[in-house]
């Protein structure tokens, strides 16, 4: 598997990888009714780095994945991420392997910390990965998500330190 940076040529395949998740509503605080436009706009906005996950011996694209400031100004250095990865490519780790990439990235563009927003207590597979790579819950938003199915369940806000503080002057 090859983790590159995301080209236009790739938006078609994007779209097939997103478009499902979006529509089931159980991962990600998008409109489930979200069009492609929209999608196209959003995964791609300005300040976002995108990338994908590409099978090599086929070229099909397995995930995508964005990091981003977080914040501006003085909390600038904490970047967020989001992940999602093909139906058809998923247990394979390709999630991990894309966490690992983007943690890579984050630091080369200057970030000293990565924090996801908004993980759904009922992902429960996002939440064993995202613990295992060393992310920590540092926040649990009650009722934060409307899940289809499920009903209001909680959020959490996960944390982790990407290098060390720099030393003082």
């Amino acid at each position: 598997m090859l983790i590159r940076a995301y080209a236009a040529a790739d938006w078609p395949g994007v779209w097939a990888i997103l478009e499902p998740v979006f529509r089931a509503g159980e991962t990600y605080a998008f409109p489930r009714d979200m069009s492609e436009s929209q999608a196209h706009d959003t995964w791609t906005a300005a300040g976002k780095h995108v990338f994908v996950a590409v099978d090599e011996a086929t070229g099909e694209l397995l995930g995508t994945y964005y990091v981003k400031a977080n914040f501006e100004g003085a909390a600038s250095h904490i970047c967020n991420c989001g992940y999602v990865v093909s139906e058809r490519a998923r247990g394979r780790g390709i999630a991990a392997r894309m966490c690992e990439h983007s943690q890579r990235e984050a630091i080369a563009r200057g970030f000293r910390a990565m924090q996801y927003n908004l993980v759904v207590s009922s992902n429960e597979g996002a939440v064993h990965l995202w613990k295992k790579m060393g992310f920590a819950i540092v926040g649990t938003i009650p009722e934060a998500f409307r899940h289809p199915r499920l009903g209001f369940v909680d959020a959490y806000v996960m944390y982790k330190r990407l290098r060390s503080a720099e030393p003082s002057a």
